[in-house]
């Protein structure tokens, strides 16, 4: 490739080559890829670049018409062509951010990849905007080292930019994901956004293609709805019913249809997820109160249970002593137990909710014997308690948690986790998502979990969003903390350039991993400690360098193919 550090220019029209952790901004000359930095991929591996092109600078009342990127030679049939778009962001950073974010003002920011399957670009007068490439080989014959030509040609036929890049294809693939990787799956945003019934085909249709798409994000375990999640509704509010599991009052005895959630577990199966989440039991904050259950009577559908029953009223226990053993049963005809997470209630915190916590938690805890309960939380007084004994704790409030010793550690970061640690919000760079994967790898966790990945309400579900025009949940949350995928047309989800890194570093952790069975820990370590910081990687320490994880994921690579026989 061209090695040139500067735009490169024809006819006043600018590209250059960028690489993926570049977010380009339509005001700023975005930085080149480094040609001394390598490319090279694993079978089934997703390598990602960028074009960056930029118009003539002129003022002009016409639109610039369309351009037509091409990418060529033997890899060529495997790429897959996007168009980073400008989405609104609303709420960048809080006040008391840190500094490591690109920007932190309201405005429009790089997010959306948009696909361009005909290679379609449209240049933005005046700005930056970028062509970005995937490039995904599943076809072993295809190893080795290629010669990658790409090019820019306009609506007359006018070649305005050429280039070539070099791709070697290692030939072989990366273990599956070692650690649970647990995103919260929202099936009220798919119907409503798509303006379908819930549960209806064209609602599968979407909840099919949106988890399939989640698989290919790293994601291995789903927040399962077997009643509507008690999660992010306000107090007293209810969110639009996603109830996999039917229950009838037949005269005082319950029965159960669980036919909807056999489809669902088929659909996780079908598309690689191997662990589930069941939807929390009580609600959050405390678990003082419980979830919006419905039920079918004589009378037709009622809701239950709610914010207006409170988690210790015995006709909770009645249910759930009905409910949860049959449920466990059919886990068990369709799942591995073991691959089975139960929730109490979500980020519980202070002396108060402890002692809720611990009344609700009683109302079930027999019920759930043998069973793997995990909550997330950061208050360490609930992990010393006893109350939690495996916690998710959040990425800023580990230090207590791995002092103690405690082993299978999973984290979890979402809108609070702003300064000083790692996160994916619109605003900031992607090295700080990249990055990731590595702490996972370094901290030994084993797992990770985060609340969204296509939440398409505004806080507290008041009311739904159009997550095009609102990035931000209705102004309480960063841009793009609640959703990693914009609804595409037919039921399409598309990808963010959030979620495109963060399957970069859930990659990057599969490669530590083959490379720790070939060569040892120490050898992985060397490489990833490496961070700038003056020390060992940890959650709150790490360079934020895009070019440091480019060369040590490619460093990585090459000890791999030496260390392969």
């Amino acid at each position: 490739m061209n090695s040139q550090h500067v735009p490169f220019a024809n006819d006043s029209w600018a590209f250059l080559i960028a690489d993926s952790l570049e977010k380009v901004h339509p005001d700023t000359d975005p930085r080149p890829r480094d040609p001394s930095v390598p490319m090279s991929t694993f079978l089934g591996e997703t390598l990602s670049f960028q074009v960056a092109i930029r118009p003539p600078l002129l003022r002009s009342f016409r639109p610039t018409s369309g351009l037509t990127l091409s990418v060529g030679g033997a890899l060529g049939a495997n790429a897959a062509i996007h168009q980073a778009e400008l989405v609104p962001c609303a709420l960048a950073a809080f006040p008391d951010h840190d500094g490591g974010y690109d920007r932190d003002t309201p405005g429009l920011y790089p997010d959306l990849l948009r696909p361009r399957p005909d290679g379609g670009i449209k240049p933005l007068i005046g700005g930056w905007t970028s062509a970005w490439i995937d490039i995904t080989v599943d076809d072993g014959a295809l190893a080795g080292s290629h010669e990658v030509p790409v090019s820019v040609t306009s609506a007359t036929g006018q070649t305005l930019f050429q280039d070539t890049i070099t791709i070697t294809v290692l030939g072989r693939r990366l273990p599956e994901l070692a650690i649970v990787n647990s995103h919260w799956f929202h099936c009220d945003g798919l119907a409503s956004y798509y303006g379908v019934e819930v549960f209806s085909e064209e609602h599968w249709d979407a909840i099919d293609a949106f988890i399939a798409s989640a698989a290919d994000m790293g994601v291995n375990s789903l927040l399962t709805p077997t009643w509507t999640p008690p999660l992010d509704t306000a107090v007293g509010g209810e969110r639009l019913p996603t109830q996999l599991i039917g229950i009838t009052d037949d005269g005082g005895e319950y029965s159960f249809d669980f036919s909807l959630l056999e489809r669902w577990l088929g659909i996780c199966a079908r598309h690689g997820i191997k662990h589930l989440e069941i939807a929390h039991l009580f609600t959050q904050w405390g678990a003082g109160f419980t979830p919006a259950i419905y039920v079918t009577t004589e009378s037709g559908s009622e809701r239950r249970f709610g914010w207006d029953v409170p988690a210790t009223d015995p006709s909770y226990r009645t249910l759930m002593a009905a409910l949860l053993p049959e449920l466990r049963a059919v886990l068990a005809r369709h799942w591995s137990l073991e691959k089975v997470f139960f929730h109490i209630s979500d980020e519980p915190h202070g002396e108060e909710a402890l002692a809720s916590y611990l009344a609700a938690k009683a109302v079930v805890a027999d019920l759930l014997e043998g069973l793997e309960v995990v909550d997330a939380l950061s208050d360490y007084a609930f992990y010393t308690s006893g109350a939690v004994p495996r916690p998710i704790v959040a990425t800023d409030a580990v230090g207590p948690f791995m002092d103690a010793g405690m082993d299978r550690l999973w984290v979890y970061y979402c809108t609070a986790q702003e300064v000083g640690v790692a996160n994916r919000f619109i605003a900031m760079p992607s090295a700080r998502n990249r990055v990731l994967g590595h702490q996972l790898f370094a901290m030994n966790c084993s797992g990770f979990l985060h609340w969204g990945f296509n939440f398409y309400n505004n806080v507290h579900s008041v009311s739904p969003i159009d997550p095009f025009q609102d990035t931000c949940a209705g102004g309480g949350f960063q841009g793009g903390d609640s959703f990693m995928v914009y609804p595409g047309t037919s039921g399409t989800p598309w990808a963010s350039i959030r979620y495109k890194v963060f399957a970069q570093a859930m990659a990057d952790h599969r490669a530590f991993t083959l490379l720790e069975e070939l060569a040892g820990r120490d050898a992985v370590m060397d490489i990833i400690n490496h961070n700038g910081q003056g020390g060992p990687l940890a959650m709150d320490s790490f360079d934020y360098d895009p070019v440091h994880y480019l060369r040590s994921r490619e460093l990585v690579n090459a000890a791999i193919a030496a260390a392969t026989p």
